[in-house]
């Protein structure tokens, strides 16, 4: 099936062409699009000189903004998956045939790739698995999907929603409330093991402060995502 993998990118000049590179040798044969979001580093130059399939947001919109601008791409130029991978080097390309292969055998509408199911690989530390713990909790209570890595940014999608994520992705910490999103829908998710590294270059762009935002905003977004169902 045709399928598309999406790399959001900012500032991701040390780590762009290791995550590429792994694709190359160990991932299936998928197209690749990275989708620059405004770097201010040379991430654009190194993606330019390379010939990389890419996207250049001209204004910074953040990982659901850019996450979304991949999906547009994809249904446009009719994609059946598209797989959201990281382009920060935490992400093995080696596990996204077993992301891919329940799209193919339409056994699911969305796959997540799991760090928590065989607990293998960085785990993240104590507090954000904590935090992550409790979205999983919410997500479950609010539509009964149960899904352990909730924030997990490896995730594959089907057609349906290609269509659904390119119309409306949300822009801010978006992966827990897209899976809600999906649960209301009746979405088949599904959530396969897979491990992950520690990021070795660069920033990640939430800190201690943006941690503890992130999981109040969350919250909220969840709750009132949950009191307006479909509508949004």
């Amino acid at each position: 099936m045709k399928t598309l993998v999406i790399i959001p990118a900012y500032n991701e000049e040390e780590n762009i062409l290791h995550t590429l590179g792994d694709l190359r040798k160990n991932g299936p044969e998928t197209d690749v699009l990275v989708v620059n979001d405004c770097s201010g580093d040379g991430t654009l130059r190194l993606l330019r000189e390379q010939g990389v399939n890419h996207l250049n947001l001209v204004v910074n919109l953040g990982i659901g903004g850019g996450v979304q601008a991949g999906y547009l791409y994809a249904r446009d130029q009719g994609y059946e998956i598209a797989v959201q991978f990281d382009g920060d080097g935490q992400h093995e390309a080696r596990f996204l045939r077993d992301l891919i292969g329940p799209l193919e055998r339409d056994e699911a509408d969305i796959v997540i790739g799991s760090r928590f199911l065989r607990k293998e690989g960085f785990q993240s530390s104590g507090a954000r698995r904590a935090g992550i713990s409790l979205l999983s909790g919410m997500i479950r209570r609010l539509c009964g999907v149960q899904v352990l890595d909730v924030t997990s940014g490896m995730r594959a999608v089907n057609r349906k929603y290609i269509e659904v994520y390119a119309q409306r992705y949300v822009q801010d910490y978006p992966e827990p409330e897209a899976l809600l999103d999906a649960g209301i829908r009746g979405a088949r998710i599904l959530e396969v093991p897979v491990q992950m590294k520690k990021r070795e270059n660069g920033k990640s762009s939430i800190s201690p402060v943006k941690s503890v935002y992130y999981m109040i905003k969350v919250s909220l977004a969840l709750l009132m995502r949950r009191l307006m169902g479909r509508e949004v």
